[in-house]
């Protein structure tokens, strides 16, 4: 069995006597059946019965239920309701429209509606990059997707994906003060989806693309990065690959090894494992390979799917072919984006001295970090329960303020590269140890330091489109 986690957490209402021991026996029962307690709340007391509500944390839904039979059991405990935390955390929906003016007097109806927002409304037509001023354009993004490869899920389809784009426009107004919408569409194929979000463009100052298939999403990404003027960021593809390079040149600084000189095996070649090799290959890594369901990718292989045709023409410069097992045999770095199960401990012992460890499937990694202990000098995952966690959310939110801020018309490699920069520096060189080299997901700073590092790479390159966003007075 797993371990209890938040995501299965559920409230228990029950009564039960209110005498000595009574409670004792009732956190008993619920820990002999594997739950664990994170709160005890009085609800009322009522002659000699008590009515309490218990948060318990489980690890699936059969474990609820087992948890709730075994209160059953004991007889002297009524179970009223099983509430789960989750589910009632996204009633309704878990994001909102709120005003940023006041709407309280005629006047206030007359500027912010009819007659004077015409006004505006002709000054944008007159000169149409207004509408990054004076419009939530300046500050909106819009997080898109089909629901065809949801993390952990599969193609799921686009309603059942709504949740989860709530959730990432949560992260962006949390983190990052931008104001995103979920824009989850039925799309067939990618002249559906590059035409919805064309025509959508008008609202957005940024578009973040979000659990779409490969290779579909390759496609629907350059499409739109040509005919769109506003930043357009495949977050699967590009934020896992920030994230995983600013790491890297922490854990480098760790073991003590040089860009130049590392050899990277990356497990899966769908969209986040090919952005990886791209931007290790622009950070400068030496020999990087690509391993799939059918081993090394090389040039030559056969390969149809795009993916695999850039890896093989990109990577694996020595043409090396076998298993994961022979290609893992002396490499520096192992970067997991595939499944469970993918490499084992012996062929960790294979690798070269000092081995780096980046096991980043969710919900399970391709090696526990229980069973690369001993071997790996450094281990991260893309889970919150394990040190150095490669999560996302270290990186989009900066890069998207950063580009909104700069009036960036895309997001190129160089603020990529810069973004990750500014997230390794974030954890100061007195603290970089082996179980920390990515900040938290917490860390205030982040987000900060990731929008000057971006902004600073777009004016400098001058990809801020001619009239950027300023003072929110009128133009002349």
């Amino acid at each position: 069995m797993g371990t209890p986690n938040v995501s299965y957490s559920v409230s228990i209402r029950v009564s039960l006597k209110h005498s000595p021991g009574a409670l004792g026996r009732l956190t008993t029962a619920i820990g002999e059946a594997g739950g664990n307690i994170l709160g005890l709340d009085m609800i009322d007391v009522a002659d000699d019965r008590m009515v309490r509500d218990i948060t318990v944390l489980a690890v699936d839904d059969e474990h609820v239920a087992r948890i709730t039979k075994a209160i059953e059991a004991m007889g002297e405990v009524t179970v009223h309701s099983v509430l789960d935390r989750t589910f009632r955390m996204h009633v309704g929906g878990k994001i909102e429209v709120t005003s940023k003016s006041p709407l309280a007097t005629r006047d206030d109806l007359s500027m912010a509606y009819t007659p004077g927002v015409a006004r505006v409304c002709l000054s944008i037509a007159d000169n149409p990059p207004e509408v990054h001023r004076y419009t939530i354009k300046a500050n909106t993004v819009a997080v898109v997707t089909d629901g065809t490869a949801v993390l952990g899920l599969g193609n799921i389809g686009p309603h059942a994906a709504l949740p989860v784009m709530e959730g990432k426009a949560m992260l962006f107004k949390e983190f990052a003060g931008i104001d995103a919408w979920p824009v989850c569409l039925r799309a067939d194929s990618a002249d559906d989806l590059v035409e919805a979000v064309e025509r959508l463009e008008p609202v957005y100052g940024g578009i973040n693309l979000e659990d779409i298939a490969a290779p579909r999403c390759f496609e629907v990404e350059e499409r739109l990065k040509a005919s769109l003027d506003i930043p357009v960021f495949h977050d699967d593809q590009h934020g896992t690959a920030v994230v995983v390079l600013a790491a890297l040149r922490n854990a480098m600084r760790v073991v003590g090894k040089e860009m130049k000189d590392l050899s990277i095996v990356i497990g899966g070649a769908g969209a986040a494992g090919v952005a990886v090799a791209k931007i290790l290959s622009e950070a400068g890594v030496g020999h990087i390979v690509g391993v799939d369901r059918k081993g090394a990718i090389y040039a030559g292989r056969g390969d149809t799917d795009v993916s695999k045709l850039w890896m093989g023409e990109n990577t694996n410069s020595e043409m090396r072919k076998g298993s994961m097992g022979d290609v893992l045999a002396g490499a520096d770095v192992f970067v997991g984006v595939s499944g469970p199960g993918l490499v084992t401990r012996d062929q960790l012992a294979a690798m070269a001295s000092k081995p780096i460890v980046f096991a980043l499937a969710n919900p399970d990694p391709e090696i526990a970090p229980e069973d690369a202990e001993g071997i790996a000098a450094v281990v991260a995952t893309g889970r919150s329960d394990y040190p150095n966690q490669i999560n996302n959310v270290l990186c989009f939110p900066g890069i998207f303020r950063g580009a909104l801020d700069a009036g960036a018309v895309a997001i190129t490699e160089p603020m990529k590269l810069a973004a990750a920069e500014a997230i390794a520096a974030t954890v100061p060189s007195d603290e970089l140890s082996p179980s920390y080299i990515v900040p938290s997901v917490f860390n205030k700073s982040v987000v900060a330091k990731v929008a000057q590092a971006v902004a600073e790479i777009a004016r400098a390159d001058d990809v801020v489109r001619d009239s950027p966003p300023g003072p929110l007075t009128p133009a002349g």
